[in-house]
């Protein structure tokens, strides 16, 4: 289906561009959306009637885009879930739960908005942008950590997963040297008897 595009789209064109499209991606989001018409004889008049007042309204919604991507540009949204001792998330952090994170730091963001590409399932810190305009994205930081105080250490630049890993070995060489130890008394104590 040959559709007028009535906003710049990602990947498909420019405002004004006729490009054909599968019927059910037409039908199912860009004409219900209000994206694009139908590119009818009727609807091209229409398009060339309205292009100045079409323009008018994507400046306006890309300055204010811009305004807020100036304000979201650099956020750090940290996240607490519970993972295990390699750092593995028991579950994932999707789009939905950035988006609500950052809807409660007082920006108001849809999951659509997020532009996440595989969920995340591992403690750390992930860059990634919001597309707040279709001409506009803002990087932003999701710092997912099990505790406060890891996702602090963290945004120190700590590799916290690591540092655990280094801990563990130090405590199991004790432990077995401890191990050895004892393991020694008990024989001397057995050559005494």
């Amino acid at each position: 289906m040959d559709v007028i595009l009535l906003e710049r789209i990602p990947r498909l064109g420019q405002m004004g561009d006729i490009v054909k499209v599968k019927n059910g991606y037409a039908r199912n989001f860009l004409l219900p959306q209000g994206k694009a018409l139908r590119a009818t004889e009727d609807n091209k008049q229409r398009f060339e009637r309205e292009k100045a007042q079409l323009e008018a309204r994507n400046l306006e919604l890309r300055t204010e885009a811009e305004a807020v991507a100036g304000k979201i540009e650099g956020q750090v949204v940290t996240l607490i879930r519970q993972a295990g001792a390699n750092g593995q998330l028991y579950g994932s952090v999707t789009a939905r739960d950035i988006a609500e994170a950052l809807t409660a730091a007082g920006f108001s963001v849809a999951k659509s908005q997020v532009q996440l590409h595989n969920p995340i399932k591992a403690i750390g810190i992930a860059e990634l942008n919001v597309r707040l305009h279709a001409e506009v994205e803002a990087p932003i930081s999701v710092n997912v950590a099990r505790s406060e105080d890891e996702a602090e250490r963290q945004a120190r630049g700590e590799d916290v997963v690591a540092a655990e890993r280094e801990e563990d070995s130090v405590m199991a060489e004790e432990f077995f040297e401890d191990a050895g130890l004892a393991a020694e008394l008990a024989e001397d104590a057995g050559d005494e008897e």
